[in-house]
């Protein structure tokens, strides 16, 4: 996808009944200490991340929490976000994103799609997350990912046709093997940064 068409899909992208999933449930096992409070701009990773969702034009934003959780409950406290916790958070990833979901649909029975968002790519911005929505709507495709470096991941939108699928994840694995599932009906815009993520503290020096 080109700049202009880019351009013009962050200008389509209203997000019509597209909600956000925030998956920030991990243990931070090889940090040693919750990254969803690191501090970034001021503010801890997981309240920036929340904001650039709540600015974006997906709703409803449903931040789902496991470990430490009670510890991180003061930087959900924004208005519009929807806090779920997910009491199997050590199965993994899966497990976060059917909380998500389960919560999303009984919010918004109608919604479309949802955009899947992790708590340590620092990098996402609301404009990415309204490019997601217009690449979708633009384009038609159920699935519209990041690409960085010689792979794809979050965030990504999936549409509601999938939602069954994400629902049957299993283990500590997040929505990828379902992008390749279904690599007929996907569309992938370039997010160079994504490749920075934070899982140790040489990852969090870096981007100080």
């Amino acid at each position: 996808m080109n700049n202009e068409s880019r351009i013009m899909a962050v200008e389509k992208g209203k997000g019509k009944n597209i909600g956000i999933v925030l998956l920030a449930a991990g243990a931070s096992v090889r940090l040693g200490r919750p990254k969803q409070l690191l501090q970034y701009h001021g503010q801890s990773l997981l309240k920036y991340c929340i904001q650039n969702a709540r600015a974006s034009n997906a709703q409803p934003v449903v931040v789902v929490l496991g470990a430490n959780a009670n510890g991180l409950q003061n930087e959900t406290n924004e208005r519009g976000i929807h806090v779920v916790v997910n009491e199997v958070w050590q199965e993994g990833m899966s497990s976060s994103i059917r909380s998500g979901i389960k919560t999303i649909t009984q919010l918004t029975p109608e919604v479309e799609g949802i955009i899947l968002m992790v708590c340590d790519q620092p990098y996402v911005t609301t404009t990415l997350i309204n490019e997601l929505i217009g690449v979708h709507e633009k384009s038609g495709k159920q699935i519209v990912a990041c690409s960085y470096g010689d792979t794809f991941g979050p965030p990504a939108f999936f549409h509601h046709s999938l939602f069954d699928e994400l629902l049957r994840l299993k283990g500590d694995i997040g929505a990828r093997s379902i992008v390749q599932q279904h690599t007929d009906t996907v569309e992938v815009i370039p997010f160079a940064e994504g490749t920075v993520d934070i899982d140790t503290e040489a990852d969090y020096e870096k981007i100080k």
